[in-house]
């Protein structure tokens, strides 16, 4: 636990004020209607739709996770999330354009765009309370989770507390101002959580305990876990931590803000902007800023900490009032900013803060987008005013809050979540990829991914929890089972059932792909989206090896980085 100062508590109290009344601010406008609340009137600039978008996927859990990962496996241990910038690139180069010309509300009244019958309606209303309740409650809850941790840690104050404090002012706002105030909130709390984590990497990196950059590079503790790839010879790394998430995760798996062919929170972005440059540009510096801006000072941090706490316990001696079920590798993140001086350990605090507030803001006005208009407003009442929706939408978004911090008492780390996300959307991801191109995709298609991945990954967390397990089947082997057997269950059903009215699938075609071409400049976006990746990783692994000290090498891959650069734009008026 650290001692605030007056200037501390300054910082963080200037923050709740400032959230507030940006709630406040645009409370009225947001109330106007469901396209207000919901969408901002879609007339979202790029660049902040694309600061949302990483502000958002910056959570209060996303450090521990990144912690977790580096103290277990080394640097090489992020490729279980790197390689999700295939899927990025894939949305950004393919499928942002298409959900713009769209122009529904929610990525769920595609389903009735897309398919037709009471089969259609049945899938809306089914996967807005999957995604929208189900879903949403175990993403929340993990950050739940991470938020409380960094209050027991830094303040000391129990998992309760943490989450009254927390949850009552991201509420508020988020109840109020809609997505306007969403995305505004979410500039604001992007730009103080980058600060608060390059300055405090900074400072960490030149404690005493630590002694500088050089020397924790050459730490006897952090010397094995530098290696940005995989140890090739070590074959349960590579097949984990490479050849899965580049064979079979980034292309199979639904996981928040890694949707596969877009959705979630990143369609409701692409859905709000101006327009489809807007959506494609907004996007395509989500991928940028999320992949190659923000993961180095986390692995600096996770490293620094492998000389401070170097086993879990010692962080457990060091923090002894640290509940049972709290414990994991990802505190280690939390116990190193106890190092901070006055000041800022306040901004750090803020920052973590706003990490919390900016996810948990999107997810409660994602998931109460979801319960008003593919639930409540189809199938409840729809003859609802839109002041009706409104307020229904601002009540969901209390009662999710309260699901979600309840489930969070359900789970240990950050990376049970991840690796539960990942499960329940194992499976799932070739048919979002597809259902825009393969014309025999169908409700039924969707509603059997859904119930087998669901199935299944239920099933292996809750023989995980058992005292004497039916089973043992490591996580990377649970995921491929899952992601073989939806996969074919889906296929099976496909090409059993019939596709949907051919006039519904002709006016889908009609609306959303340009001189309705379906592969319309397909060469030039299967180049555009190999440039992306190589240019993004080169950005990536030019940091790391500047941090390193190894420049020829850094400054090679900056070249690549620029080579890149340059042909996306010859490329761009070509995909645009």
């Amino acid at each position: 636990m650290v001692h605030l100062s007056a200037l501390d508590f300054g910082i963080i109290i200037s923050f709740f004020v400032l959230s507030l009344f940006i709630g406040l601010y645009v409370s009225k406008k947001a109330g106007e209607n469901t396209t207000e609340f919901f969408l901002s009137g879609r007339n979202m600039p790029w660049w902040l739709l694309g600061v949302s978008m990483v502000a958002t996927t910056f959570a209060a859990d996303t450090p521990g996770l990144v912690t977790e990962l580096v103290r277990k496996n080394g640097v090489s241990g992020n490729w279980v999330w790197w390689a999700f910038l295939l899927t990025g690139m894939l949305t950004v180069f393919f499928y942002a354009k298409l959900w713009r010309r769209s122009g529904i509300t929610t990525d769920l009244e595609f389903y009735e765009l897309r398919y037709s019958g009471k089969p259609a309606r049945f899938l809306r209303g089914f996967r807005a309370i999957y995604l929208g309740v189900i879903f949403n409650v175990i993403t929340m809850a993990g950050v739940c989770l991470a938020g409380a941790k960094i209050g027991n840690i830094l303040l000391g104050i129990s998992q309760e507390e943490a989450l009254i404090y927390s949850s009552v002012i991201v509420v508020i706002y988020s109840s109020l101002g809609g997505l306007k105030g969403v995305l505004i909130t979410d500039f604001v709390q992007f730009i103080i959580a980058m600060v608060g984590s390059v300055w405090a990497t900074i400072y960490v990196v030149n404690l005493p305990e630590v002694g500088g950059l050089k020397k924790l590079l050459q730490h006897e503790n952090v010397v094995d876990k530098l290696d940005i790839l995989p140890d090739f010879t070590n074959s349960e790394a590579l097949i984990t931590l490479f050849i899965i998430p580049f064979a079979v995760q980034w292309w199979s798996t639904w996981y928040p803000g890694a949707e596969p062919g877009g959705g979630g929170y990143i369609a409701q972005r692409m859905l709000a902007a101006k327009d489809e440059k807007h959506a494609t540009w907004a996007t395509l510096f989500f991928n940028f800023a999320h992949y190659a801006l923000r993961p180095w000072p986390w692995i600096i941090v996770g490293l620094a900490s492998l000389i401070v706490f170097p086993t879990m316990e010692s962080i457990t001696t060091a923090f002894p009032s640290l509940n049972v079920e709290m414990q994991g590798q990802d505190v280690a993140y939390a116990a190193m900013m106890t190092y901070l001086p006055a000041g800022l350990i306040g901004l750090v605090l803020t920052s973590l803060i706003a990490a919390f507030m900016s996810t948990i803001s999107t997810q409660l006005n994602w998931g109460s987008s979801y319960v008003v208009n593919d639930f409540y407003g189809r199938f409840i009442n729809k003859n609802a005013t839109e002041k009706q929706r409104v307020l229904v939408g601002r009540i969901s978004t209390v009662l999710l809050m309260i699901c979600a911090a309840l489930f969070s008492f359900y789970i240990k780390s950050a990376k049970d979540v991840f690796d539960l996300l990942l499960q329940i959307g194992a499976g799932t991801g070739l048919l979002f990829i597809l259902r825009w191109f393969w014309r025999r995709i169908n409700p039924y298609s969707e509603i059997a991914a859904m119930l087998i991945s669901f199935i299944i990954a239920i099933t292996f967390f809750i023989n995980g929890k058992l005292d004497t397990p039916w089973f043992e089947l490591q996580s990377h082997w649970q995921l491929i089972l899952g992601v073989l057997i939806t996969t074919v269950g889906w296929i099976i059903v496909t090409l059993l059932t019939q596709p949907s009215n051919k006039n519904v699938l002709d006016t889908f075609e009609s609306l959303v792909f340009a001189q309705n071409d379906k592969f319309h400049n397909i060469g030039y976006k299967i180049l555009a989206f190999f440039t992306g990746i190589i240019g993004v990783y080169s950005v990536l692994f030019a940091t790391g090896y500047f941090i390193y000290g190894k420049t020829i090498l850094a400054f090679s891959l900056t070249l690549v980085a620029l080579v890149s650069c340059v042909l996306l734009i010859r490329l761009w008026k070509k995909i645009t």
